[in-house]
C-alpha cells in the first residue's frame, strides 16, 4: 500500500494563489490598525483556499516487481579455445542458481561470430537485450567472456552494475603470423617486399626461443621453409612466378602448448602483371592484312612493338642504286641472337624463307620456344611455297605441316570440337554472334597436316584444320593457316571476333593462367564458393575441399558446359580452403586467413575495463572459482574478492488506485463563513 496527498484546483492555481495573497495582505492591514478580527479573517481566507485547491488522498495497492540480471555469454570462436566454453557454461549455472535463490529474474542471450568478420559484439548483444526489458527493473549485467570484445566502446548506459567474468587461464599463450604491406598488384619478374613478423602473447615458455619457422607456399604449390626471428618486422623479397592471380600462402608450423593455429597463417592474393609486352613481329611482304596486326597490337599501351616488313629482299633486282634506297636494313643478329629472349611473343605474319634470316637464328626461335617462349604463324600461299617456314628449322615445332595446296574459295571459319571446350576460342559464337547471324567468309586457306599432339581450335574449308595449337617442352605455338583475317576487321560481310580471337591467342601463347586448357579455379561470393574444372577431356573428377580447420569434403564436378564443370559449397568458416582434383590442386582464402577472433587469443580485462569501471562494476577471472552474487545499494561498490554485487530497484506494479477527498468543499465554504462572521461580530461588539 502507498498513500499520497493530491491537489485537483478548482481554478487556476495563480488565481487562487493571487486571491488568496490580497485577502491576506488586508489581514496584515487589519492587523497593523488593531482590529480583533484580524486572524479570524486570515482563517476563513486559509480555509477558502484549502477549498479552492480540493485536497484529496491517493491510495495505490502495488504489487512488488522482480529485478532482472541480464547475462550476456561470448560463444564466438575464441571461446572454443582451451576449456574457456567449459568454463563459461559453469559460470552460467552457478549465475542462475544464485540468482534464482536472490529472487532475481534472468535474461541471457549467447553471442556469436559478428557478421563478415566483425568479431565478438558483446555490448551490441547487451544493447539489443536491455532494450527488452523495463529499465528500471534491471538490477545488474554480467557478461562472460574472454574478454576479447571488438565492440567495447558501445557500451550501453546501464541504469546499474556491469560485471565481466573472464575464462581462460594464466598459463596461456599463442603465437601468430602479421603480414602487412602486401600489394595488391606486382610486375612479374620484379621483387617486391612483404613484411612479415612473428609474434608470441600472453605467458610464452621460455624454450620457446626466439626464433620460428615460417612456411611459404604459391598457388598451393612446393612449400619452402625458413628461420626467421621472432617479434621483429622482416622484409621478405619476392617475385611473381606467373601473370594473373598468385595465391601466396605463409604459414607458422603449430608449436606446443600454443593456444591454436589458425592465426599461424596468412593468404596474399597478389595479380602478376607485365610491365611491357615486347611483340616481334615480321612480315614476309606487305599484304591487306599486316595493318590488321599491327593495329592490333598497338592499340595497347603496354604492348611494345618491333615491326619489321621485307619490302625488299636479296634476291630482288629492280636497278635502283643502294645508295638512293632509305629503306632499314633488317638487324637480324640484334633480334634473333643477342635480344631474342627478351620478346614475350613472336609473331611471323606471310614470311617466306628469302636468305633475311639464316638457318642458325631461326633455330634460335626454336630455341627460344623450347625455353618458354611463344610463337604464332599466320600462313599465307607463302607457306604452301617451295620457301616455306616449315622447310626451316622451325618444322619440328610448328603443329601443321603444309601439303602444298591453297584452297582459294569462299568458306565460313568454324570453332571444332575441341576448340568449343579451349579457352582460346570457348564462347566465341555466342557471345561475339552478330544478333545470330553467322561471321563473315574467308576466301583462302593452306592445307595442312596436323601433327599429333596438337589441338585444332577452328576449321577452315572442307573441315580442313584453320588455327592449331600445340606446346612445345616449355614453349608454344600456334599456326593460323590463313591470312584472311582481315576480313573480319574490316566488316566484311558483318566481319567476325577477330581481336578477342586475337588477344585470347596471344595471351594463351604467354601463357596467361587465366587461359589454361587444364585448369582448376575457386571464386566466392560472400561464404558461398564455386569451383570451377575447366579441361578438353570429356569428365571431371570430384573434388577435394579441405577448410581451415582440417575437415574434408568430397564434391562432386557437374558439366555446365562442354569443358567446364562446376560443384558449389558454403564456407562455414573464414580462412584459407584448399581443393585438389587429381593433379590439379588450387586454394581460396574466405575473409582473412586468420578471423578477427584469432587476433588476439590471448584472454584480458583491457577491452571492457573502461565500461566496467564506469558502472561500479568488477572483472572476475573464472580460474579463481565462480564469484558470490550480493545485493548492494545503489552508488556503492558493487564487486570485490570472490564476489559481484547487483543493486535492487524496487520496481512495482499498480494493481489499484483509491482517491478520496479529504474535506468535503461545503465544509471547507461553511467553515470560511463561519469564521468570517465570528470576525465580523467580535469588532462589531468593540
Amino acid at each position: 500500500m502507498a498513500r499520497e496527498i493530491l491537489f485537483d484546483p478548482m481554478l487556476p492555481v495563480w488565481l487562487i494563489a493571487g486571491l488568496a495573497g490580497v485577502a491576506l495582505l488586508l489581514c496584515v492591514l487589519a492587523a497593523f490598525r488593531g482590529l480583533p478580527g484580524w486572524w479570524l479573517r486570515a482563517s476563513a481566507v486559509i480555509a477558502l483556499a484549502v477549498a479552492l485547491v480540493n485536497p484529496s488522498l491517493q491510495t495505490e495497492e502495488r504489487e512488488p516487481l522482480s529485478d532482472i540480471l541480464l547475462i550476456a555469454v561470448d560463444e564466438s570462436a575464441s571461446q572454443a579455445l582451451s576449456d574457456r566454453a567449459a568454463q563459461s557454461e559453469d559460470a552460467l549455472a552457478g549465475l542462475l542458481g544464485e540468482a534464482e535463490a536472490a529472487g532475481l529474474e534472468t535474461r541471457v542471450t549467447r553471442i556469436g561470430d559478428g557478421i563478415g568478420d566483425a568479431g565478438t559484439q558483446a555490448m551490441t548483444a547487451l544493447s539489443e537485450l536491455l532494450a527488452e526489458v523495463p529499465r528500471d527493473r534491471v538490477a545488474g549485467a554480467v557478461v562472460i567472456s574472454d574478454g576479447q570484445v571488438h565492440d567495447a566502446d558501445l557500451a550501453p548506459d546501464l541504469p546499474a552494475p556491469l560485471h565481466l567474468l573472464r575464462t581462460g587461464r594464466t598459463g596461456d599463450w599463442d603465437r601468430r603470423l602479421i603480414v602487412s604491406n602486401a600489394p595488391a598488384f606486382a610486375i612479374l619478374d620484379e621483387e617486391f617486399s612483404i613484411t612479415l613478423r612473428i609474434e608470441d602473447q600472453g605467458d610464452v615458455p621460455a624454450e620457446m626461443g626466439d626464433q620460428a619457422e615460417i612456411v611459404i607456399s604459391v598457388d598451393g604449390g612446393q612449400p619452402r621453409a625458413y628461420v626467421i626471428p621472432v617479434g621483429q618486422d622482416l622484409e621478405l623479397p619476392l617475385a611473381l612466378p606467373h601473370g594473373g592471380l598468385n595465391v601466396i600462402e605463409f604459414r607458422v608450423p603449430e608449436a606446443e602448448g600454443e593456444l591454436t593455429d589458425r592465426n599461424n597463417a596468412a593468404v596474399v592474393q597478389i595479380n602478376g602483371v607485365r610491365d611491357r609486352l615486347r611483340v616481334l613481329l615480321v612480315s614476309g611482304e606487305p599484304h591487306p592484312g599486316q595493318r590488321t596486326w599491327r593495329n592490333l597490337l598497338k592499340a595497347d599501351s603496354s604492348v611494345d612493338l618491333v615491326h619489321f616488313t621485307i619490302l625488299r629482299p636479296p634476291g630482288k633486282q629492280d636497278g635502283v642504286p643502294v645508295t638512293e634506297l632509305s629503306l632499314i636494313a633488317f638487324p637480324t643478329r640484334e633480334l634473333f641472337f643477342d635480344k631474342i629472349d627478351e620478346f614475350d611473343l613472336i609473331i611471323f605474319d606471310r614470311y617466306q624463307r628469302r636468305g633475311i634470316l639464316p638457318s642458325i637464328y631461326l633455330e634460335n626461335v626454336r630455341n627460344y620456344v623450347e625455353q618458354g617462349g611463344a610463337l604464332l604463324v599466320a600462313a599465307g600461299p607463302d607457306f604452301a611455297s617451295a620457301d616455306s617456314i616449315y622447310r626451316s628449322p622451325l618444322a619440328p615445332i610448328l603443329p601443321g605441316a603444309p601439303t602444298a595446296i591453297v584452297l582459294e574459295d569462299g568458306f565460313l571459319p568454324e570453332v571444332s570440337e575441341v576448340g568449343v571446350k579451349h579457352p582460346v576460342t570457348e564462347g566465341l559464337p555466342e557471345d561475339f554472334g552478330l544478333d545470330g547471324a553467322p561471321w563473315g567468309r574467308w576466301f583462302r586457306q593452306v592445307q595442312v597436316e596436323t601433327v599429333p599432339g596438337a589441338d585444332v581450335v577452328m576449321s577452315g574449308l572442307a573441315q580442313e584444320p584453320l588455327l592449331i595449337l600445340d606446346r612445345v617442352k616449355a614453349g608454344r605455338v600456334a599456326l593460323l593457316g590463313s591470312d584472311h583475317v582481315w576480313l573480319w576487321d574490316r566488316g566484311f560481310e558483318g566481319g567476325g571476333p577477330q581481336a578477342e580471337l586475337l588477344r585470347r591467342l596471344a595471351h594463351w601463347l604467354m601463357q596467361e593462367p587465366d587461359l589454361e586448357e587444364e585448369a582448376l579455379t575457386a571464386s566466392a561470393t560472400q561464404q558461398e564458393v564455386t569451383v570451377t574444372r575447366r579441361t578438353l577431356g570429356d569428365a571431371a573428377q570430384t573434388v577435394t575441399v579441405t577448410a581451415p580447420d582440417g575437415t574434408e569434403q568430397v564434391l562432386p564436378l557437374i558439366e555446365d558446359r562442354p569443358g567446364r564443370f562446376t560443384a558449389r559449397f558454403e564456407g562455414a568458416e573464414q580462412g584459407l580452403y584448399r581443393l585438389v582434383e587429381g593433379d590439379l590442386t588450387s586454394v581460396i582464402g574466405l575473409g582473412p586467413a586468420a578471423p578477427r577472433e584469432f587476433v588476439e587469443t590471448i584472454a584480458t580485462d583491457a577491452p571492457l575495463s573502461d565500461a566496467v569501471a564506469s558502472r561500479r562494476g568488477g572483472s572476475l577471472a573464472l580460474e579463481d572459482g565462480a564469484p558470490d552474487l550480493r545485493s548492494v545499494r545503489e552508488g556503492r561498490a558493487a564487486a570485490g574478492r570472490g564476489w559481484i554485487g547487483w543493486t535492487p530497484r524496487g520496481a512495482y506494479l499498480t494493481a489499484d488506485v483509491r482517491v478520496t477527498s479529504l474535506v468535503p468543499a461545503w465544509l471547507f465554504l461553511l467553515l470560511a463563513t463561519g469564521l468570517a462572521t465570528w470576525a465580523w461580530l467580535r469588532e462589531g461588539r468593540s
